[in-house]
């Protein structure tokens, strides 16, 4: 209770009616614990509509990177900006109305999957939640339902599979039409089938819109218009795929590994 709130209007009084999508780091750094830092002086560019994938072992700060530029956390140094706009002066609630996250293991409440995909957007017509349900391929097993969208399923979901659920938070995220979106490792824990049909979701998803994805699975990331690969809290590599394969550094090793897996 005696927590400072978070959007601390004093500090971010500013309000982004309309978002381009254009995100600038400029020599970031964030520690979680004072003198222990995470993530040091990280710069790059992501123009609006691009995808940028954070990729390097656990704990390498990917997840802290994501996290600075959905303003979950605020830099120590350096600046985070939105269209040229310092974030850390942003309105939370305003910025946040165009970011969309959809996580590893997202939370799904009791209640329909048709209620579920409607959260963000609760006053969606008809048309615009088939939109999203088709693709994000979720009418792939819905019709398979007598009850069809108004299918209950369980506390967290329990009644449907990891790749159902994943459908489900991607569907949500398309209704809500964010300009910016996190993906952290959306596809981790699925078979291949359910793999592909995420795939093919996601890539309605990141259309035009600026995305940040953290995967473990390179197969994942190849078209990502720029990888950044991060070792110990700061870019080591940086270009796109073929551009890092051709270099034979830390990711051509890590893609080469997982490939004779």
């Amino acid at each position: 209770m005696n927590m400072e709130p978070e959007d601390d209007p004093s500090v971010r009084n500013i309000q982004l009616d309309s978002v381009k999508g254009d995100i600038q780091f400029d020599n970031v750094s964030f520690a979680y614990i004072e003198g222990k830092e995470v993530v040091h002086d990280i710069s790059f560019d992501a123009p609006s509509g691009s995808v940028t994938a954070l990729v390097g072992t656990s704990g390498s700060g990917k997840t802290t990177i994501a996290g600075l530029a959905a303003s979950f956390l605020t830099p120590d140094s350096g600046q985070v900006t939105i269209d040229g706009v310092d974030l850390s002066t942003v309105s939370l609630s305003s910025y946040r109305r165009h970011l969309g996250v959809v996580l590893q293991d997202d939370f799904l409440f009791e209640g329909t999957i048709r209620e579920n995909i409607l959260f963000p957007r609760p006053d969606a017509t008809e048309e615009q939640l088939q939109q999203a349900v088709k693709a994000a391929y979720v009418d792939e097993f819905t019709d398979r339902f007598e009850e069809g969208l108004d299918t209950l399923i369980g506390e967290r979901g329990v009644k449907l599979s990891g790749g159902q659920r994943q459908r489900i938070a991607i569907a949500r995220a398309i209704l809500a039409d964010p300009k910016i979106i996190i993906l952290d490792e959306a596809t981790s824990n699925l078979d291949t089938e359910s793999e592909s049909l995420i795939q093919k979701s996601l890539n309605e998803l990141m259309q035009g819109r600026t995305t940040f994805v953290i995967a473990h699975r390179l197969s994942t990331i190849r078209r990502a218009s720029q990888i950044l690969v991060i070792e110990s809290g700061r870019i080591v590599e940086r270009g796109n795929h073929q551009e890092l394969i051709d270099k034979q550094g830390r990711y051509y090793e890590l893609y080469t590994y997982q490939a004779r897996i």
